[in-house]
């Protein structure tokens, strides 16, 4: 292992580095979200939703987290809503499991739109900028559940999200494509888990989705679970992802990857271990990853905790100026109201 002195702090150009390596593939993290909304910067949606001004957990709410040691609200309202259905079957009392799901899914919706850019401010010139970038890969992968992708797709044709059935359900019969393919590694806001416990995309147009993700408190029955894994320990996040076939068909896409891939914005920390594990298991020559440079020190700190994330691979590793890719360009960036 080289000692940190060892790795310069220069950065290389993304548009030089792409002109001469052909890339496959790019995943996407909370850092090209953040460079449009810098809200997006939150560390925990759980510690939000504890502290959100409009009803937020309560103790009673917490207690079933607590209780099923999980983070994760898609595994807490999964299991909440077979439960009710449970009580409902054996003539039980069904009103505490249900006021508890709609209790825990108001705070989910109300932190969600506490952080999330609001449709009205989404530039059109961000959109196309994001689909232009996206389309000029064969697969996007992203770790991001927030919705500034989806709406860039919205945009233009030319990325398939592979939601094709009649009621925009994922069908792992049918996969094939000609075109980019977009693979939300952890599931999206625009996406729901059915009862059977496949995916389906929320029948929506772009400028309501956002609001359409508070659907159904309203109703006498539990509605859809949204599909995402939040967060929590790897384990989590990996019983979530098994637990899905579209999720598990993403990630089994990741693990067999081949070629360059470019890492944009994406931390690839402690609680992303799976996706460092299917990364040094895919068949990748080159990994070029975004460093957004501070000072040297950062630079060279950076390059030496993703050299050690991929020590014993046979990749190579290129570093580029953040700034340079067009999905850092400062342009993209609105300004947070308050």
């Amino acid at each position: 292992m080289k000692d940190s002195q060892d790795f310069d702090a220069h950065l290389e150009d993304w548009n030089a580095l792409r002109s001469s390596t052909a890339f496959s593939g790019i995943l996407i993290g909370n850092g090209a979200s953040r460079a449009v909304w810098e809200d997006f910067a939150y560390d925990s949606l759980f510690e939000n939703a504890r502290a959100v001004e409009e009803k937020p957990l309560s103790q009673s709410e917490l207690s079933v987290f607590d209780a099923m040691q999980t983070r994760s609200f898609e595994q807490v309202l999964g299991a909440l809503k077979t439960t009710s259905r449970v009580n409902k079957a054996l003539a039980v009392s069904s009103a505490a499991p249900r006021n508890r799901y709609y209790a825990i899914k108001e705070a989910l919706i109300n932190t969600i739109h506490s952080v999330h850019i609001p449709w009205r401010l989404v530039q059109p010139s961000t959109l196309a900028t994001i689909h232009q970038e996206l389309a000029s890969y064969p697969t996007v992968f992203t770790s991001n559940y927030d919705l500034l992708n989806y709406w860039a797709i919205l945009q233009a044709p030319g990325i398939d999200d592979l939601f094709r059935s009649a009621d925009a359900s994922f069908d792992l019969r049918n996969t094939a494509t000609d075109s980019t393919r977009i693979l939300y590694l952890h599931g999206g806001l625009h996406l729901v888990r059915n009862l059977d416990g496949t995916a389906r995309k929320l029948p929506t147009t772009d400028s309501t989705l956002l609001s359409s993700f508070a659907i159904n408190n309203t109703i006498k029955t539990l509605d859809d679970v949204p599909l995402f894994v939040s967060e929590g320990k790897v384990e989590e996040k990996l019983k979530t992802i098994r637990s899905s076939d579209y999720l598990s068909f993403c990630y089994e896409q990741l693990l067999s990857h081949e070629g360059a891939l470019c890492i944009f914005g994406h931390h690839l920390g402690a609680q992303d271990v799976h996706l460092v594990q299917a990364i040094r298991q895919a068949k990748i020559k080159t990994l070029a990853i975004s460093v957004f440079g501070r000072s040297a020190g950062f630079i060279q700190q950076q390059k030496r905790r993703f050299a050690e994330l991929f020590e014993g691979v046979d990749v190579e590793l290129r570093f580029f100026d953040a700034r340079s890719h067009a999905l850092g360009d400062s342009g993209l960036s609105v300004p947070v109201e308050r």
